[in-house]
């Protein structure tokens, strides 16, 4: 081999080794480079483990740390809550499923009166034991075994129900026991002593609140009783005597005092009203009335005491207003006598007017009704205006503390309204005048109405006289519906000075400035109208002597004149206007008749006995005989005689004499009473006989055999309810049945459901009613007598 290719070889061996170094390197480096990498991952992952166990140890300390203040905290509300628990003033204990004690806190203890046994680990059972054996519970009729029973019974049951039990220093606790889902159970002794003696004391409070109200209710039944006894005789004997023939004067007086006998029956209702007031129980008797005539007999009952104060009253009721309407009368009655008597008793001078407008819905057949009471009194302060309608409340000051008052007229006439559906209001300026009002919905009554009078030509212009111009504007406003042209003036000189022959008429105020309706009258009587008509108006018809007014040739009317009067009193004097007029156009009848029709004989409001036979004082020196008054017993005797002994004129007695006549029987004690009902049933053929107490009664009952009875329920000795009683008894084994009408002043609530349960068929309350009475009698005339019916009065 030559040294070339030696070299050549060599080269190549060399490169070769070089190639294989080069391999080697890049391997080697490959492998560094990977073992760099894994060496650079491995320091990750350790440097991430050692983050992990820091974390971990971090956490694990932050738990320790958690649970050592978790501990704290437990253990602080443990304490806590024992704590709280032994504050309690009422027993609080806790027992396991077992029924032992676990816990209890020191007023729980207590009940055991430091008893060292009572400790966590005793048993209910034994607990039980404990109570009954020393004598710490007052098991009261029950034994001690059977009460341990029971309430072991009871606190072995899933939801023990909660018991009171009484301790022996008379100390009483509400056990409540409730058990929780493991068996344990919670237990509560609470102490309701206070509260035992508070339901004590109230249970008591009741009971004479109970009896209070019981003795207040009899005694506003005995009172009633009382004041309705003596009515029975006012308002009785008025009646009657209304029924006999009288003039119109002493009509006149009758209706008045019968109208005040029933005025003081309201008055009385009304007492006895409160009371149900109160409790809400006052019931509305609704039927159909007069609203206008109803507000002018209030003005009637208010006029005395308005006219003794000067005071002018008026009533203004809207033309177009129905005045029929359905309601209580009696409680809207109440309502406007409060109202308009207040204004009466706090106005002194001026006037007080009714004014009466409504608004109606045809559809409906109702009328929302407006009432305003409005006077020119003392007014009231604008501070104390909402306080007027509350109970016993006044308006206190030195004006009106003169006037008297309980306080409640307002008060109950606002609870009335607002039981009708309705509102109640005031307004007033202090020291010029009040307004109050009220507005209710009535239904309106159906049918025909009086139709407004068509008055003759002869009456179409009439001379208006009246210093009040309010007075003359309503007086206006009426005369203008009939058609009739009025012309108005304010005194006696104005009159007289405007007076011609184009006046059919003259309407006067009876108090004018001049010297009144009468001057007025004179002076056109000795002028050249001696024959006008001559309407004079006065609050007091009996005010002016009987002489003067036939004189005169007056006509009067009550002011404020009910619109159905004027309106009657108009179409009479047209009427008579008319005559006058024929008879002047007929001089030949006029002179044979001798003189011409006078317009009035006499006044419509005065008898003619008065105006035709005036009172003649006897001659100076000679004294006048009094007339003997008959007293109540001789008036009574006197009946008893004439009943006794005097029969039916024979004219009055029927054909058929043979039939009996019908027996009723009367238990009545009061004489006064006895004599009206007698009085009241005189016209009737009938045999009457009085019982004075429930003794006779029965006694009566028995020996008269009467067809019907009226029982008073008031009696000594044997009061109706007992003596009814005894006669249903008797009836019980004759199989009879004799109607008896009870007769009674009592007139509370619920007093009729008592009568009627006592055996009583009928019920009615004093002060008796004649017409009532007499219905009561046809109703029940038995078969085979004679006719009841035999005069047409009494």
């Amino acid at each position: 081999m030559s040294l070339a290719d030696k070299i050549a070889e060599e080269r190549r061996a060399r490169l070769a080794a070089e190639r294989l170094l080069e391999l080697k390197q890049a391997e080697l480096t490959a492998a560094n480079r990977k073992l760099g990498r894994h060496a650079l991952a491995l320091t990750k992952q350790i440097g991430a483990s050692q983050a992990e166990v820091a974390t971990v140890r971090d956490e694990n300390a932050k738990v320790k740390s958690d649970l050592s203040m978790a501990n704290e905290k437990i253990e602080k509300a443990e304490r806590r809550l024992w704590h709280s628990i032994q504050a309690f003033q009422d027993g609080f204990a806790f027992f396991d499923a077992d029924s032992q004690l676990i816990g209890a806190n020191t007023a729980y203890l207590n009940n055991f009166d430091g008893l060292e046994e009572v400790t966590p680990g005793i048993s209910y059972v034994r607990i039980l034991q404990i109570l009954t054996d020393e004598g710490l519970v007052n098991t009261g009729e029950m034994k001690p075994d059977a009460w341990r029973a029971m309430m072991t019974d009871r606190w072995m049951s899933l939801s023990p129900n909660p018991i009171v039990v009484q301790l022996w220093d008379d100390r009483y606790l509400r056990l409540i026991d409730q058990r929780g889902h493991g068996g344990d159970m919670v237990s509560l002794a609470l102490d309701i002593t206070s509260t035992v003696h508070y339901e004590e004391e109230l249970r008591s409070a009741r009971e004479h609140a109970e009896a209070a109200n019981r003795a207040k209710s009899a005694f506003l039944a005995n009172m009633s009783h009382e004041i309705r006894t003596p009515m029975n005789g006012v308002v009785g004997m008025a009646e009657l005597l209304s029924d006999t023939e009288l003039s119109e004067e002493q009509k006149l007086y009758a209706n008045t005092i019968r109208n005040s006998g029933e005025a003081l029956l309201v008055i009385i209702n009304d007492v006895l009203d409160y009371s149900k007031i109160e409790a809400e129980k006052l019931v509305l008797h609704e039927e159909p009335f007069d609203l206008e005539r109803c507000i002018h007999e209030i003005v009637m009952l208010l006029q005395p005491n308005a006219r003794e104060k000067g005071l002018t009253m008026l009533v203004d009721y809207d033309l177009f207003l129905p005045t029929r309407f359905v309601g209580d009368p009696g409680r809207i009655r109440q309502v406007l006598t409060n109202l308009a008597g207040n204004a009466v008793k706090f106005t002194s001078q001026g006037h007080v007017t009714l004014r009466v407008t409504g608004i109606s819905n045809p559809d409906e057949h109702t009328c929302s009704v407006h009432c305003l009471i409005e006077d020119t009194g003392i007014g009231i302060p604008a501070e104390k205006i909402d306080h007027v309608f509350g109970e016993f409340n006044q308006v206190e000051d030195e004006r009106n503390r003169k006037f008297e008052g309980t306080g409640l007229g307002l008060a109950i006439s606002k609870r009335l309204i607002e039981l009708m559906d309705g509102e109640i209001w005031v307004e007033s300026d202090e020291g010029k005048g009040s307004c109050f009002g009220f507005r209710i919905p009535l239904p309106i009554v159906e049918g025909p109405y009086a139709a407004t009078p068509n008055l003759p030509e002869s009456l179409r212009h009439i001379l208006l006289v009246d210093d009040s111009a309010l007075n003359c504007e309503i007086l206006q406003r009426q005369l203008m519906l009939l058609g009739i042209e009025a012309t108005t003036t304010d005194s006696v000189a104005a009159a007289m000075e405007i007076m011609s022959d184009t006046f059919d008429l003259v309407i006067s105020d009876h108090a004018l400035p001049g010297g009144g309706g009468l001057q007025l009258a004179r002076e056109l009587r000795q002028s050249q109208w001696q024959e006008i008509p001559i309407l004079l108006l006065c609050s007091n018809l009996h005010e002016f002597a009987a002489n003067d007014i036939k004189e005169l040739q007056l006509e009067l009317l009550p002011k404020p004149t009910p619109r159905d009067e004027l309106f009657a009193k108009l179409a009479s004097l047209g009427a008579q206007l008319s005559t006058l007029d024929q008879s002047a156009d007929q001089p030949d009848t006029a002179a044979a008749l001798g003189t011409a029709v006078p317009v009035s004989d006499v006044p419509a409001a005065v008898p003619q006995s008065v105006g035709s036979d005036p009172v003649v004082p006897p001659p100076s020196g000679e004294s006048e005989p009094e007339p003997h008054v008959q007293t109540l017993e001789e008036a009574y005797a006197a009946d008893n005689a004439a009943a006794a002994s005097v029969a039916p004129p024979a004219s009055q007695i029927p054909a058929e004499t043979s039939a009996p006549r019908m027996r009723i029987l009367a238990a009545e004690d009061n004489k006064t009473n006895q004599l009206v009902f007698r009085k009241m049933v005189k016209a009737l053929n009938i045999d009457l006989r009085f019982a004075n107490n429930g003794l006779e009664a029965v006694a009566l009952y028995q020996d008269f055999e009467p067809d019907l009875i009226f029982m008073d329920i008031s009696m000594p000795e044997m009061d109706g309810k007992e003596a009814t009683g005894a006669i249903r008894k008797i009836e019980e084994k004759t199989g009879r049945h004799v109607p008896i009408v009870a007769l009674t002043a009592h007139a509370m609530s619920g007093d009729s459901e008592g009568i009627l349960a006592a055996g009583l068929d009928f019920y009615l309350t004093k002060p008796l009613r004649k017409a009532l009475i007499v219905e009561r009698i046809l109703e029940h005339v038995p078969e085979n007598v004679s006719p009841v019916e035999i005069t047409s009065a009494a």
